[in-house]
């Protein structure tokens, strides 16, 4: 009976110890555990430098939105002085500056002369009379023109003296050639020249009714025929008495001045001189 009750107090404990070795490993992570474990710890971490580094690039971007806002709401940083037909520096720009101006486009010419200013980084204001663009040809020219990136300009329909004609007439050059402008390239002209300078109280008044900016110019030569060669038309506008900071250049779509062209820019920029962005005037006369 002692042997029984013996045997069975054994095999009772055998189990018990048994069941106690099972929930020992259990409650032990195997090797595939531990690795799962470390992994996620990993993973953990770069979470966490993950947020860390976003969380410093979004404080970067924050700082840095002022600086964008500025340069979305730059102002015009020129305009024009009415006096003398310069540009005049706003906000602090930089004075030595001139305009450059083509008169009379696109007549045979100017096509090629803004591929010379494209290629120069110059920018310019072209000029355009309708009788220069009445065909699809013509219209073509003047479209791809002012895709180089060149302002487009109102020079009046067919070129007359506006103090000779009615009011009637002269409203039809101006706001004739500007209906045309925007039927090509989809904007109106910004910039109104009277030609030969002869501009009228009355089309004064439809340049500022149509938003454009009146403008004349400072000097000009080749139109003379003394200047009417590639080397004395860019010797007289480089050296001109009259080239000063804002200067209004004052040039033609001519075969001499294409010819002259580069020699111009490139001499103005040798003296210092950059060519203002047409696009930075204001469109305020002061």
């Amino acid at each position: 009976m002692r042997i029984t009750g013996l045997v069975i107090g054994v095999f009772f404990l055998m189990i018990l110890a048994s069941c106690t070795d099972h929930t020992a490993v259990e409650s032990q992570p195997s090797e595939l555990e531990k690795e799962e474990y470390k992994q996620e710890e990993n993973n953990s971490d770069d979470h966490s430098k993950f947020h860390e580094s976003k969380s410093e690039k979004n404080k970067e971007d924050a700082e840095e939105e002022p600086e964008e806002e500025a340069v979305s709401l730059l102002e015009p940083q020129y305009r024009i002085n009415a006096s003398n037909w310069t540009i005049e520096p706003m906000n602090q720009a930089n004075s030595k500056v001139v305009l450059l101006t083509i008169d009379d486009a696109p007549d045979k010419n100017a096509l090629e002369m803004a591929r010379i200013l494209k290629k120069l980084a110059a920018p310019a204001i072209f000029f355009v009379n309708g009788h220069f663009i009445d065909t699809p040809e013509e219209a073509k020219v003047l479209k791809e023109i002012h895709e180089l990136g060149f302002a487009i300009g109102n020079h009046t329909y067919s070129h007359p003296n506006l103090k000779t004609l009615s009011e009637a007439q002269q409203y039809k050059e101006i706001v004739g050639l500007n209906d045309r402008v925007e039927e090509i390239i989809g904007e109106r002209p910004k910039f109104f020249r009277a030609p030969f300078g002869s501009i009228s109280d009355y089309s004064r008044k439809v340049a500022k009714d149509e938003n454009m900016l009146l403008m004349n110019w400072t000097y000009g030569y080749d139109w003379e025929k003394e200047y009417q060669s590639k080397e004395a038309l860019a010797d007289i506008m480089i050296n001109s008495p009259f080239l000063v900071n804002g200067a209004n250049l004052l040039m033609h779509d001519r075969q001499w001045t294409k010819e002259a062209l580069e020699d111009i820019v490139k001499g103005l920029q040798n003296k210092g001189f950059t060519p203002v962005d047409p696009a930075q005037i204001s469109q305020e006369i002061e």
